[in-house]
């Protein structure tokens, strides 16, 4: 059961936010900076100069997951992102796993990201690692309790110096080029004693899951659906934007870096400011440290911010017992923001830097590969009789493009290891049984997957629209679809 409501007993997010706004805020999400910094080097040890290849292998799949986000996202834009687009299109059951899902993502990521913080800050200051990556979820959390305007100006500064940060990075790698490119399209790792082994296509695929991870975060602009101006408009340019620009922040600096290592040992080490400190000076190394431990407190806010924003609409749409629903979706009085569910996702957040997350960073990957393969069967059920006449941005190449993205996300998760299958599937399998005991035998009160009236997208008209100036408007260009028909110039003019 899915529902729209209206009246102001039901809390709603406040709409202040553009193209603009929206793609520094998801950029910061999708940490590219952080991501190149943090995670990448442990790919370089994987798969060596096969890293930039399987790069650009997932960001083809994650064009395809771009088009269906952008579809879905402009279908049904709700706060709930992943869950409110599934359990509208394909049940509450579906809606829920996918929740499930998203919440290990939402709860996880952000330490992951955040335990990078005092390798980066060690030039300056000595810090345990663990303590660093606390102070870091605090301040985040913090900072989410803010205006969300306010916010994306924030997280765009530093997000500007992020990119600078990995501009220097590749134009150093590149000045400094040790190997032909040809190792880009056959791929070498580091064998060991000056030896060098190949990257098998086996392992690219197994690789895939990581990979999908580092780009991950251009889909977070649908969790900002009902604080974006016209979203069905915002939210696929946002999504599509983004996933483009973080893309190329990302995959620039890798091709430079696999082309300029000293040599495969160095390059499976991953000491990617070692390196900076070797291609120029100690001082050049340490603004690059500096503008990667900047990177990582960004992403961190911005993780917090739009995870909250996920509790918020699971508790509005009734995930939990009245009393947690009462408190996770309460709003701030002075900025709007769900300020409890902010503390929800930041505080934990902070505990859990003193865990060894090692293993879960694998488990992240699978558990955004499952909710890609979710999103994608909503994406062919998009156009069922009930839905494929509403007025939504619509992907090409349907249903070629989601049958074939479903194809390789079965294959890139077949390929992943035991254990983290294992523990993906077991968190799943409680979340099935939690539906089965205590949602399903309340369905009329709880799980309710709720949208805010108004952006459910309206069915188009069967006749020709009424002509301009009559007087008479369809439901669909109510409220958000009020600069339709005025051209694209007029984009200009959202809030930004």
């Amino acid at each position: 059961m899915t529902e729209t409501f209206e009246d102001t007993s039901r809390p709603r997010l406040t709409r202040s936010i553009g193209v603009v706004g929206g793609t520094l805020l998801t950029l910061s999400c999708l940490t590219p900076a952080s991501s190149l910094f943090v995670i990448v080097p442990d790919s370089f040890g994987a798969l060596g100069t096969g890293t930039a290849l399987t790069l650009a292998v997932a960001a083809l799949l994650c064009v395809a997951v771009a088009f269906t986000y952008s579809e879905l996202g402009t279908l049904v834009p709700s706060s709930g992102g992943e869950y409110a687009m599934v359990g509208t299109l394909m049940g509450r059951l579906a809606g829920w796993l996918v929740f499930v899902l998203s919440l290990i993502v939402v709860m996880i990521v952000p330490p992951i990201i955040a335990l990078g913080t005092a390798d980066y800050l060690a030039p300056v200051v000595d810090l345990d690692p663990r303590f660093a990556a606390a102070a870091v979820m605090l301040l985040s959390t913090a900072m989410g309790l803010l205006d969300l305007r306010a916010n994306a100006w924030i997280t765009g500064i530093f997000l500007a110096l992020e990119v600078v940060g990995a501009g220097i990075v590749a134009f150093l790698g590149f000045t400094h080029t040790q190997r032909p490119a040809s190792v880009l399209l056959h791929p070498v790792m580091d064998g060991g004693q000056g030896h060098t082994d190949p990257v098998t296509a086996g392992l690219i695929v197994t690789g895939l899951a990581t990979a999908l991870f580092i780009l991950q975060g251009f889909t977070t602009a649908v969790y900002l659906a009902e604080e974006m101006e016209n979203p069905r408009r915002t939210v696929s340019r946002t999504v599509l934007w983004t996933l483009g620009i973080g893309f190329t922040i990302v995959f620039v600096p890798v091709v430079a870096i696999t082309l300029g290592a000293p040599d495969l040992h160095s390059l499976a080490g991953g000491d990617i400011a070692g390196m900076v400190q070797q291609w120029s000076n100690s001082t050049v190394g340490t603004f690059i440290s500096l503008c990667i431990a900047l990177a990582i407190v960004n992403a961190a806010i911005v993780m917090v911010i739009q995870n909250s924003r996920v509790v918020f609409a699971s508790a509005r749409d009734a995930a939990w017992p009245t009393p947690v629903n009462r408190a996770f979706s309460r709003l701030g009085a002075r900025f709007g923001s769900p300020w409890v569910a902010t503390l929800v996702v930041g505080v934990p957040g902070a505990v859990l830097c003193f865990v060894n997350l090692d293993v879960l960073n694998e488990v992240t990957g699978v558990a955004v590969a499952g909710m890609y393969v979710f999103v994608a069967l909503g994406a062919l059920a998009a156009r069922r009789e009930n839905f494929k006449h509403r007025a939504a941005w619509r992907m090409p190449l349907w249903p070629v493009l989601p049958a074939l993205l479903i194809a390789a996300l079965l294959w890139v998760l077949w390929q992943q290891s035991a254990e983290s299958l294992l523990i993906t599937g077991g968190i799943v399998l409680v979340a099935a049984v939690y539906w089965a005991c205590y949602l399903r035998p309340r369905q009329e009160t709880h799980w309710v997957i709720s949208v805010p009236e108004g952006d459910v997208a309206a069915s188009v008209p069967a006749t020709p629209p009424a002509p301009a100036g009559d007087g008479h408007r369809t439901d669909g260009e109510q409220g958000d679809d009020r600069n339709d028909g005025r051209g694209d110039g007029h984009d200009a003019l959202q809030p930004v």
